[in-house]
């Protein structure tokens, strides 16, 4: 039987996403236009199973806004409206993640007037207990 463990990766984003710079009034949050700065974080292993993402959304207006995992957006609705702050949870079909280096960015859908903020994501995985 395989004993899995799991492990995560939390990004801090505190970015703001939106059409120009006067979209939002935050004060703890940066402007980062139609995408967030890409994160980096690291996977010490090369078999990851259950792979999931969790973000924490303000003020989401509209569907069509992505999360991108190792420059491939997760398909379907990656962050939903909802006003003021919202949790949400997504998992991709396929495994995007890959031993060592991985990135991580949101993506504003150009074709809307939406602003919103993303404050942190959360990568979750399992991965297979090291035998001691």
């Amino acid at each position: 039987m395989t004993d899995y463990r799991a492990n995560y990766a939390l990004c801090s984003i505190n970015e703001y996403l939106g059409p120009d710079e006067g979209s939002l009034d935050l004060s703890w949050a940066t402007f980062g236009g139609n995408r967030t700065s890409e994160y980096e974080f690291s996977v010490p292993v090369e078999d990851v199973t259950d792979v999931y993402v969790e973000l924490q959304a303000y003020d989401v207006g509209a569907f069509g806004h992505e999360i991108v995992l190792n420059g491939e957006a997760l398909g379907g609705f990656d962050i939903p409206p909802g006003s003021g702050w919202q949790y949400w949870m997504d998992s991709p079909a396929e495994m995007p993640l890959q031993a060592g280096e991985n990135t991580l960015r949101i993506r504003r859908d150009e074709d809307s007037r939406d602003a919103f903020a993303i404050g942190t994501v959360v990568v979750n995985w399992k991965e297979v207990r090291e035998s001691e």
